[in-house]
């Protein structure tokens, strides 16, 4: 395992960003950033052996605090939506940023994604660390973060997230990489199944409603392995409202949550979480911009494979609860393993 770091520019307010690497012996390489704790590129062999970028980016630290997409980046405190942008927690309630429409998502206005976090190299692991501190966007507790980034001979890509509090606080940390196995273009084309028999109702705001749905005769149907786009129609309510697609939290059945697979270059993607659930996001509402290399990037180009408690868990019964209380610790680990076939 080799690992290296260079500069990568600085942030508006003059912070110095690193971009830290992970190569393998077998052609796989992930380059993290210390801003966001994000995935800036992720190399892997295609069925020719050459190496395709699979997840979408951008060549500047600019590109990073204008895109407004949260691009590779490491979601928290609390990951997705929280309706009415508040919460309670033992009595006190807690009022959020409105930062999509009348709801609060993806931390706030300053999300882990739009900070600076502490990286360095342990053992064979990339860990990136900070200190979220109390009134943080305004949630409780002085919270310490660390994820860490392993790369596996058999090119895998672990993402560990470890927390502590001193006071009880909501914590649902994942990661917001935009995958195209084709490393560009439409992505409607990759094949995925979803181990999971049931998702969250989605109302306009992309807001759950408490309900969890069947698959079963839906376009939400992935238990077996079909193209992304096969089943988005613009006679789907649901997918109608998020945008015209997928971007729904899936219930999930196993650990094994998800494969992802491109004919075109023979990768393989499986998702593998101790997690409950994974949002599905099929970039609907991507602006279109400008990425990495020049590279378009907009509407349909990626998939989002987002590991995660369901959202919105407070507001509705029987949802896994986000609830971190002091002095514990929480660990979780998901696995994103890539193959060619």
């Amino acid at each position: 395992m080799k690992i290296t770091s260079r500069p990568f520019g600085a942030t508006a307010d003059g912070q110095a960003v690193t971009a830290w690497t992970l190569e393998n012996g077998h052609g796989m390489a992930v380059t993290v950033l210390d801003y966001g704790a994000t995935v800036q590129a992720l190399l892997v062999p295609d069925k020719s052996g050459k190496a395709v970028d699979v997840a979408l980016g951008y060549d500047t630290v600019a590109g990073y605090e204008q895109g407004g997409a949260c691009m590779g980046a490491t979601i928290g405190r609390v990951g997705n939506r929280i309706a009415g942008a508040r919460f309670s927690l033992n009595g006190v309630e807690h009022v959020l940023a409105k930062n999509d429409g009348p709801n609060h998502l993806h931390g706030g206005l300053k999300g882990f994604d739009k900070c600076m976090w502490t990286g360095e190299a342990k053992g064979e692991s990339l860990v990136f660390s900070r200190l979220s501190p109390d009134g943080e966007e305004n949630y409780p507790g002085n919270l310490t973060v660390t994820v860490a980034f392993t790369l596996t001979e058999d090119n895998a890509l672990v993402i560990a997230y470890d927390a502590e509090s001193d006071k009880d606080t909501l914590v649902n940390l994942t990661n917001h990489t935009y995958f195209n196995l084709n490393g560009g273009g439409s992505a409607l084309d990759h094949e995925l199944m979803i181990n999971a028999e049931r998702f969250c109702e989605s109302d306009g705001g992309c807001m759950p409603t408490g309900r969890l749905l069947p698959v079963e005769g839906t376009p939400f149907d992935f238990r077996a392995a079909k193209p992304v786009g096969r089943d988005i129609r613009p006679d789907c309510e649901q997918q109608r409202l998020v945008g015209n697609g997928y971007d729904h939290c899936y219930v999930l059945s196993g650990s094994k949550a998800a494969v992802l697979y491109s004919a075109r270059t023979g990768i393989e993607m499986t998702c593998l979480t101790d997690l409950p659930g994974v949002q599905l996001y099929t970039t609907n509402s991507l602006t279109p911009q400008t990425g990495k290399g020049g590279a378009p990037m907009g509407k349909y180009e990626a998939v989002c494979l987002e590991t995660e408690l369901f959202p919105n868990p407070l507001n509705n019964w029987g949802f896994p609860s986000p609830v971190l209380r002091a002095g514990k610790k929480l660990h979780t680990e998901t696995v994103y393993r890539f193959a060619v076939r």
